[in-house]
């Protein structure tokens, strides 16, 4: 099975759990005092929206899709706009697989595999724009 198409399936299953999103914020915000920080006035529940979407961005982008959303999230979070260091996507993504693993049933190996090929992608898109 290719990456994208596990890693879609697994989202999938993550998408059903109702605390999935809750569950990410939660390991995500206590990464780091830098994260809480950027996190300080933020309305969570339009947060929790656009990260739904920013995940499916990343895996659509790995199954082929342009990189334009991802440029333009890259530019919203670069030095000059949000502040968004490069390094804080590492802590995102380790608290994104920290969170699958918890709630995606089927997680193995493979799957975490999987994962980090198709976030690797695109998060070098992002942080491309800093």
């Amino acid at each position: 099975m290719k990456a994208t198409d596990r890693v879609m399936q697994s989202y999938g299953r993550c998408c059903a759990s109702p605390d999935f999103f809750d569950s990410f914020y939660r390991h995500f915000l206590a990464s780091s005092s830098e994260v809480r920080e950027k996190f300080v006035n933020t309305e969570m529940s339009g947060q929790k929206l656009l990260l739904r979407q920013g995940i499916l961005n990343l895996v659509m982008h790995a199954r082929g899709l342009p990189d334009t959303k991802l440029r333009a999230l890259g530019c919203s979070h670069s030095r000059a706009a949000m502040d968004i260091r490069p390094g804080l996507y590492d802590l995102w993504q380790q608290a994104l697989l920290v969170t699958i693993g918890e709630h995606d049933p089927q997680y193995c190996s493979e799957t975490r595999s999987a994962w980090n090929e198709v976030l690797d992608k695109g998060i070098a898109v992002i942080k491309a724009g800093y």
